[in-house]
């Protein structure tokens, strides 16, 4: 009887590890086949726009599935908006930087959201709180789910849909208000494209 069940335990620990090594490959090749794609950002997002009118075409001819258009909509203003913030919240940093200098320190001197440091030329580039590539990447996979989420009726709920759409875009003008009044007062620009071609012809 323990024979038995001790070879129960060995069959079953080995199917797992099985289980897991074949888990661990093919998470190996789809990240060996993401990192062939980094360099090719505009095919990356050419797909991307066009898995995007495939869905919205998809939505047009059906006429349905408004709640999954929705929560896509949603998921991809709040990327878009992870996107354009810097990593670091400048605002904690003003206020170091303050205390700081109420307390007789130097201060900071640089810019941690991209551009020259004041006390010197050196170009220092925009670091995003949700880089590019995860950006595409969630923005993909994300497409993909709702496209495969249209082929199932139990996932078209009845809903009145110009109340979504007013919705998302009332929510979509307040959150793109707010994002542009905090790039103003913080002074800085989520992209480095003006900004380094000018420091190189500076240079």
């Amino acid at each position: 009887m323990m024979s038995a069940d001790s070879n129960l335990m060995q069959d079953e620990e080995s199917n797992e590890t099985a289980f897991t090594r074949k888990y661990r490959e093919l998470e190996k090749a789809y990240q060996y086949q993401l990192d062939r794609l980094t360099p090719y950002t505009t095919y990356r997002w050419l797909t991307t726009t066009g898995l995007i009118f495939i869905f919205m075409l998809r939505i047009l001819l059906s006429q349905g599935w408004y709640i999954v258009t929705y929560a896509l909509g949603i998921y991809l203003l709040n990327l878009f908006l992870s996107f354009l913030q810097p990593k670091f919240d400048p605002s904690i940093e003003q206020d170091a930087a303050e205390n700081e200098v109420e307390e007789g320190g130097p201060g900071s001197t640089s810019n941690l959201m991209g551009g020259q440091n004041m006390d010197g030329d050196e170009f220092k580039p925009f670091i995003r709180r949700l880089p590019e590539f995860k950006f595409w990447h969630s923005a993909t996979r994300a497409t993909i789910f709702s496209l495969v989420a249209t082929c199932f009726e139990f996932t078209d709920v009845p809903v009145f849909w110009p109340i979504l759409l007013v919705y998302f875009l009332v929510l979509f003008s307040i959150t793109m208000r707010r994002q542009i009044a905090h790039m103003r007062r913080y002074k800085y620009v989520p992209w480095d494209y003006m900004r380094k071609a000018r420091y190189t012809g500076s240079k």
